[in-house]
């Protein structure tokens, strides 16, 4: 019988993560394969010795690392933990969706500022005021659920986030006020739209569930499912979720490339559980 790991991070409390492994876990057993369900530190990454491995692995993580590891035993892992490094870094993956010619937010990669140094004085940060204005956003490289993103609106919280984030990967953004508080989620798999649903948010500028959004169902327009499969394989992703914001014409626009979204809520939307399409993707590959 064909073995997979699904495989999520044990250090992280909250039971959504291991529910997304769960989730999976029961896809692959529907599918017929036997699955472990395994915290990222249960697979002891001895680079010394032979390691009882399964037939692939399914990286619901972002220990990039163990990825590489089980790569270099021979498993298949999905996704690639080199597209996964990708997408963790926001201003990577700008970098990326830039180059393919994805409609996104005007973007400005911060430069490399190291933590006892700073660059007030020299006119940089002048320079991107005067090229994004207020309000702008600025996110970090590293994070999930919508968190280390901030709607900066004054040049005072502008200056002091800019200090605060000395030695740590950023991105300057435009803010889109067309899409203040709402985006759409678009599951994709293997070159296919599988799911989408439409959040909102009437008490913060991020619509995401987390910080207290709403979802429901929606019929992606053909512009909309374009680019979310256009942005899912400029970064390589054969499972991501894609975000998409409005422009002021309604036209989407890539806000972000997950490639280890979470699947709970689109499931509970759409009654759509997009790991049964990971499965299969993942069985077809495999042949």
């Amino acid at each position: 019988m064909t073995t997979c790991w699904v495989i999520y991070n044990g250090s992280l409390v909250s039971d959504k993560f291991a529910d997304q492994a769960r989730l999976t876990a029961d896809a692959a057993e529907r599918a017929g394969v036997s699955a472990t369900i395994m915290k990222n530190y249960e697979a002891m990454m001895d680079l010394s010795l032979p390691s009882d491995l399964p037939d692939f692995a399914v990286l619901l993580d972002k220990d990039i690392l163990l990825g590489y590891f089980l790569k270099s035993r021979g498993v298949p892992v999905y996704n690639d933990p080199a597209i996964i490094d990708l997408c963790d870094n926001k201003a990577k993956q700008y970098i990326q969706l830039a180059a393919n010619g994805l409609p996104m937010p005007r973007t400005i990669v911060a430069p490399k500022v190291y933590p006892n140094f700073s660059i007030l004085e020299s006119g940089y940060f002048e320079r991107v005021i005067d090229a994004l204005k207020l309000p702008m956003i600025i996110k970090e490289g590293h994070g999930s659920f919508g968190m280390k993103v901030y709607l900066i609106e004054t040049e005072a919280e502008f200056y002091e986030k800019v200090e605060s984030l000395r030695g740590i990967d950023f991105v300057f953004q435009e803010f889109i006020a067309s899409s203040r508080g709402r985006d759409i989620r678009v599951n994709v798999v293997g070159g296919e739209i599988v799911a989408a649903m439409y959040r909102h948010s009437v008490t913060d500028f991020r619509a995401n569930i987390t910080n207290g959004g709403t979802a429901s169902p929606v019929d992606l327009t053909e512009a909309q499912r374009k680019v979310a499969l256009e942005a899912a394989n400029a970064v390589g992703a054969v499972f991501a979720g894609v975000d998409l914001l409005f422009d002021e014409q309604e036209q989407p626009l890539v806000c972000e490339v997950n490639a280890a979204a979470h699947i709970r809520n689109i499931l509970n939307v759409t009654g759509i559980n997009v790991a049964d399409a990971m499965i299969t993707f993942i069985l077809e590959d495999l042949k």
